[in-house]
């Protein structure tokens, strides 16, 4: 009997610890109308807030939310924040709510959210929790019809690349890792209990109004692709910069191994002369020597975060620009009939 404890007990650890990947991100309508509202209010201030919810299986639930308060004293807002955390689960403890931590979320202008910082706070995320994401918002991108919420998390093979801090080329090469495996996007599904949806429904009227929405037909989009190809030529020179590290480390390699070579030539005329001479050869390399210290080679992880983001901007251009022409033919064909 006492075996067969020990042994279910076994696989019960063994089952916790390897769990299945994450599948989907189950989200409850009201805290995706909390984020929105969260977000819209302080548009264009980037705001972020704590997602509360379970984690079971491969699916992770996202019950509730809460903001995070914004401080303009930088100093205080660590120890701030933090106290500011455990009051508020304490208080939703007390009344019976969802207070297990799966996550955060943030507010994003224009796409722009693949950083450093989202990465470094991904990893501080990690440290105590198994599994967690971030929801991100766009309220600009929402403007134009637009839902864009999308959950993000690191990969695998990204963090475990991150811990050891090696993002050099053969690091990369080696892991197999290009600029497209850093995030993964998770699905989202916007779930609503049965007494909300039926209180929904005894909320609709009983004989709706049809109304035209000539919204829908607005050809004005011409701010928002203005911004983003801004935003995508800041990327470009950032980019352009980071080439420019890589270059000039090539040529200062490039240099260093051809004096490398002359050095080594001349110790073995200097050798064989002492060999002639029935002296000790010198060692064919000398460590103190300056030219045979290691360049350190540039991190290519900014490079591989800008050029995640000019193909977010540019998706964005080709979706706006999709609905435009589906809208110019929409109108071409009215004004025709």
């Amino acid at each position: 009997m006492a075996n067969t404890m020990a042994r279910s007990f076994l696989q019960a650890v063994a089952s916790e610890e390897v769990a299945p990947p994450l599948r989907v991100v189950q989200m409850e309508g009201l805290a995706v109308l909390k984020i929105i509202k969260h977000c819209k209010e302080f548009s264009p201030a980037l705001v972020t807030g704590q997602l509360l919810g379970l984690d079971v299986g491969s699916v992770l639930e996202v019950t509730n939310c809460f903001p995070f308060p914004i401080r303009e004293d930088d100093d205080e807002i660590e120890a701030d924040g933090a106290n500011y955390q455990l009051e508020m689960m304490r208080c939703l403890r007390e009344v019976n709510v969802d207070n297990n931590t799966v996550g955060w979320y943030q507010s994003t202008l224009m796409g722009l959210y693949q950083t450093v910082e989202l990465i470094e706070t991904f990893m501080n995320y990690q440290e105590n929790i198994r599994r967690c994401v971030c929801i991100i918002y766009d309220p600009s991108k929402s403007n134009q019809g637009v839902l864009a919420l999308k959950a993000l998390k690191l990969s695998d093979s990204f963090m475990e690349l991150y811990r050891s801090n090696e993002f050099s080329g053969e690091k990369l090469r080696e892991k197999k890792l290009t600029w497209v495996d850093i995030f993964e996007e998770i699905p989202i599904k916007v779930s609503n209990s049965a007494l909300i949806s039926a209180f929904m429904t005894e909320l609709e009227p009983e004989s709706p109004v049809a109304q035209c929405d000539f919204d829908r037909l607005k050809l004005s989009t011409s701010s928002f692709m203005e911004r983003n190809l801004e935003f995508m030529i800041e990327c470009m020179e950032d980019l352009s910069s980071e080439q420019n590290k890589f270059q000039y480390y090539y040529r200062n390699l490039s240099r260093q191994q051809a004096q490398q070579q002359a050095w080594l030539q001349k110790r073995r005329t200097e050798n064989m002369a002492r060999k002639a001479a029935g002296e000790e050869p010198l060692p064919e390399e000398d460590p103190s020597n300056p030219i045979f210290k290691p360049i350190p080679e540039p991190s290519r992880l900014d490079g591989y975060l800008i050029t995640n983001q000019v193909a977010n901007y540019c998706n964005q251009i080709n979706g706006v620009a999709g609905q435009n022409f589906s809208r110019l033919y929409l109108m071409k064909a009215l004004h025709d009939n």
